[in-house]
């Protein structure tokens, strides 16, 4: 390297430094601009203007201050005389390799001059000159076509590297009575020629065309191009590959990898064999690009990106694609497909809350509001637009503001404490980009009660048995509610309704009013009150307090707390005693007497049985166990005694059984007048009974019948479950005679039947019932259960009443 070149490189060094330190330190050196144009292809030291006088600079100082151009580009286009300041060509300047298709054509120069040091901004503007024909890409351009007329033919179409009037204007077809050729403008390839067929073909007559296409600019003078197109005419492959669509579109990512798949080009052909078989091959040259953005699978027609592509320096591909079939005479189309590249969305949105109410009651209207926040997006345009969501589920909305920027979260409903206590509310905010990126922000709100609901009782109505003879003062039964509210608002108190339920029944009764234990104030007698009904107000602590109430049903049972009662022989002095006199000729089974007694319980407390406690002769009197009717087993002899004591146990069938007893005494008289009348006398009194209790049974079998035939139509009626459970009556050895009956009643959630003693059931014994009482399964809802009960408890009195009744009337229990 020469001492002058290396000399020359450090001058521009030291150039350049001053140039950089003048630009920071003194911005104000740059103080004039100057513009020139210029036609390209210009001779080399054209005069462009005078810089000196054009910036009004001292020519004769020129050489003294250095005065130079200094331009940004490798090529020195442009030198400056330094001795009297014309700007002249340096280098041969050809617009097109410089700006391609870019109008206008603009190169930047800043002339620079020292003592002082001041740089200047100098715009020269590349005119462009007709210096470029029209150019086809091939020489000759072949189209091996068999075709209908009218068919259409897409041409390549010539290229001029000039812009403006100078570029391509027109295409000419030599005169041929077969084509003719029409015009399509196409994006940046501008106007793409199309050959019409416009009359048959026929390879017999003639095998080829040769036509000529000549391309025209509109410079002056103008240029133009020619290809040679030749037409071989097929018989045989005579139909062209058709593109399904008429122009593909399809829309990719900047930032998508090479690689990634675009869309498949699919054309097909009708015709068979290889000449249906296609081929596909790209025909657009990209400028400006140094290589190919897309490569395409000739076989499959798949487009698939091949390097980076970049938004900023292109937003829209429009290429052309060549499908040809593998026929002799290959056809073929081309399919347009306009590849748009699409912005990429790399910020998600964010969301400051400005303000929070993190505690609503539950009472709040529709529309209050919980929490005010911003949004905010970096990116621009769609993928800069974002748009707030909450989970449709929740009770909130989100109403957005006239701009778009912020949000109110409002209640959309009233909330309910007693449902959910509390909301974690997801606020979601997403733009509207593809694909949509988003945020979240999560925002506490707790719900505050409110007094809104009352005390609701766990049954209604209440349905309890209580024996009698209880302890006075005990508890007896309770009662419940439940408040769906919290603290205060669900602490319930419990008082008696004494209006409504009437002094006289809730005078004995006393309720202790933070549990709702009812206990009685006295002892109840079920021969003095066997039902009695009240109603129970339970009260919540709220402000206001709300309340409800329940109606009480109480049902008395019956314990064997009474015994026996002697009627016949009447009582005196504390015992029942009577004397009965018969003649000694009376036969077997003559009656002798009848003993009568009565029981103030019911049912099975109720039932009575005679037994002979004390007898002289046991073979001489016989006792009916059942209605208390003394009569002679045999006929008296000689030798019997003349007088007889009987003693008879009447016991009821209670669990721990009560019982009295009679005495009477019979006397053997010797047979007179009187006798016989008595006897013809005691004959008519035992015929009565007979009726008597031949009506008796009458009527208790048709109350029985009635009995059950009420509780199977009520309970077909009234239940809609059946209660599946199972009895077995399983009569002991022992079995003394006892009338076999159930009664059912119901406690609290349970189910009982009373039977007879000394008889299973084979389910569970309740303990306090005295082993008469056995517990049922009970499938049947709480208020199914309740109604049916209060139906059948409703007949069973009845019926015990009945019975009851014909005990005093009668005096005996009927035998059945």
């Amino acid at each position: 390297m020469s001492r002058t070149n290396i000399k020359e490189q450090w001058l521009d060094v030291w150039i350049y430094f001053s140039l950089a330190l003048l630009i920071v330190t003194n911005l104000e050196g740059i103080s004039a601009q100057i513009r020139y144009s210029i036609q390209e292809e210009l001779k080399i030291g054209t005069a462009v203007g005078n810089v000196a006088k054009d910036l009004g600079l001292d020519v004769g100082r020129l050489t003294d201050r250095n005065l130079r151009v200094v331009s940004g580009t490798k090529q020195d286009l442009f030198q400056v005389n330094p001795r009297d300041g014309v700007l002249f060509v340096n280098q041969r300047i050809n617009r097109e390799d410089l700006c391609a298709i870019t109008a206008p054509c603009i190169t930047n120069l800043k002339a620079v001059v020292e003592n002082p040091l001041e740089m200047h901004q100098i715009t020269v503007e590349i005119l462009d000159v007709n210096d470029n024909s029209p150019t086809f890409p091939e020489e000759n351009y072949t189209l091996e076509e068999s075709a209908v007329v009218g068919s259409r033919f897409q041409m390549e179409g010539a290229h001029d590297l000039d812009v403006g009037l100078n570029s391509l204007q027109s295409y000419k077809l030599n005169h041929n009575e077969y084509f003719r050729l029409e015009t399509e403008e196409f994006g940046e390839d501008g106007k793409v020629p199309f050959l019409i067929l416009q009359r048959p073909l026929d390879r017999e007559h003639t095998a080829q065309h040769w036509l000529l296409l000549t391309a025209n600019d509109g410079g002056k003078p103008s240029k133009s191009g020619t290809i040679n197109i030749t037409v071989i005419v097929s018989d045989v492959n005579d139909n062209s590959p058709v593109c399904d669509k008429q122009k593909y579109t399809i829309t990719i990512k900047e930032n998508a990898p090479a690689g990634t798949f675009l869309l498949t080009v699919n054309a097909s052909d009708s015709d068979e064999g290889v000449n249906s078989e296609i081929e596909y091959s790209l025909r657009s040259k990209f400028r400006g690009l140094s290589s190919e953005p897309f490569v395409l699978n000739n076989r499959t027609g798949k487009l698939t990106v091949k390097g980076g592509l970049d938004y900023e320096a292109k937003q829209v591909y429009e290429i052309k694609i060549l499908a040809a079939d593998k026929g002799a005479v290959s056809l073929s189309t081309h399919c347009n497909v306009v590849v748009r590249v699409e912005d990429v969305n790399d910020n998600q949105p964010e969301i400051e809350i400005t303000s929070l109410s993190s505690r609503i009651p539950e009472d709040a209207p529709p529309g209050t509001v919980v929490a005010l926040m911003g949004v905010t997006d970096l990116d621009s345009g769609v993928n800069g637009q974002v748009v707030c969501s909450v989970p449709g589920h929740l009770p909130f909305d989100l109403k957005p503001s006239p701009d778009g920027q912020s949000y109110s979260l409002v209640t959309r409903n009233y909330l309910d404490k007693e449902t959910i206590h509390m909301y974690d509310i997801t606020i979601t905010a997403k733009d509207l980009g593809n694909p949509a990126l988003s945020s979240t922000k999560v925002i506490h709100v707790d719900v505050l009660d409110v007094n809104d609901n009352s005390p609701l009782f766990t049954e209604s109505p209440y349905t309890f048995y209580v024996p009698e003879n209880n302890k006075a003062g005990m508890s007896i039964f309770s009662v419940r509610a439940e408040d769906a509210d919290g603290g205060d608002n669900a602490a319930v108190t419990y008082s008696l309704d004494r209006k409504s339920s009437g002094p006289t029944l809730t005078s004995f009764l006393n309720i202790n009013e933070a549990k709702g234990t009812i206990s009685a104030l006295k002892s109840f007698d079920f021969e003095t009150l066997k039902t009695f009904q009240f109603r129970v107000v339970a009260t919540d602590s709220g402000t206001p307090s709300l309340s409800s109430n329940v109606t009480v049903n109480v049902f008395i049972l019956d314990q064997n707390d009474n015994a026996p009662v002697i009627l016949y022989p009447v009582s005196s002095n504390g015992s029942a005693e009577g004397v009965e006199e018969i003649p000694r000729n009376v036969n077997a089974g003559h009656l002798v007497t009848k003993v009568r007694a009565y029981d103030a319980d019911i049912g099975y407390n109720g039932w009575l049985l005679f037994s002979l406690q004390e007898v002289t002769d046991h073979s001489l009197f016989g006792l009916d166990r059942y209605t208390g009717r003394i009569r002679t087993l045999r006929s008296f002899t000689e030798t019997d005694e003349a007088e007889h004591k009987l003693v008879i146990l009447v016991k009821d069938n209670g669990n721990v059984s009560l019982s009295a007893t009679a005495t009477v005494i019979v006397k053997v008289v010797e047979p007179k007048e009187a006798f016989a009348a008595a006897d013809v006398k005691s004959a008519t009194n035992d015929e009565e009974d007979n009726n008597v209790t031949f009506y008796l049974m009458i009527t208790l079998g048709s109350v029985s019948t009635l009995f059950l035939i009420s509780i199977i139509v009520l309970i077909a009626m009234q239940c809609s479950k059946s209660t599946d459970y199972t009895s077995k009556y399983l009569q002991e050895t022992n079995y003394d005679g006892t009338l076999c009956h159930s009664i059912q009643y119901r406690s609290g959630d349970k189910r009982y039947m009373l039977v007879g003693p000394r008889m299973s059931v084979g389910s569970t014994i309740v303990p306090g019932s005295h082993a008469n009482t056995l517990m049922l399964p009970d499938r049947r809802t709480p208020g199914e259960v309740r109604q049916c009960m209060i139906i059948i408890d409703t007949v069973r009195l009845l019926y015990s009443n009945l019975l009851a009744d014909s005990y005093f009337l009668y005096g005996y229990a009927p035998r059945w």
